[in-house]
C-alpha cells in the first residue's frame, strides 16, 4: 500500500506536468492570435494604398460601354427575359428595377 506522501507526491507530479501542458498550450494560443491579429491589419491597412494606377482610363470607358462588350448574345432578348423574371417572381426592385410585383412599370 502507498503512503500518504507518496500519493501526494504522484499528484503534484501530475498537477505540475499538467500545468505545464497548459502553459503551452497558452502560449501557442497566444502566438496566434497575435499572428492573426497582425495578418488582419495588414490587410486592413493595404486597401489604403494607392499605388496602383485604374485598369481601365476614362477615355477607354466609352469603349467598355457598348452593347456588342455586354455578356450576352441579345442584350434587347435578355432585357425582356429579365422583366419576365421578374414580373414572374414578384421580386420587382430587388435587382435595381422599378414597378410592384404585378409586372406592370
Amino acid at each position: 500500500m502507498k503512503s500518504i506522501k507518496s500519493i501526494k507526491l504522484i499528484k503534484s507530479i501530475k498537477s505540475i506536468k499538467v500545468n505545464k501542458v497548459n502553459k503551452v498550450i497558452q502560449s501557442r494560443m497566444l502566438k496566434a492570435m497575435k499572428v492573426t491579429a497582425a495578418m488582419m491589419a495588414l490587410g486592413l491597412t493595404s486597401g489604403c494604398s494607392s499605388t496602383f494606377e485604374p485598369w481601365v482610363m476614362p477615355y477607354e470607358r466609352e469603349n467598355l460601354a457598348d452593347p456588342i462588350m455586354s455578356m450576352n448574345r441579345n442584350p434587347v432578348s435578355m432585357s425582356f427575359t429579365h422583366h419576365a423574371y421578374q414580373a414572374r417572381e414578384g421580386a420587382r426592385g430587388a435587382e435595381g428595377g422599378a414597378g410592384g410585383g404585378c409586372g406592370c412599370n
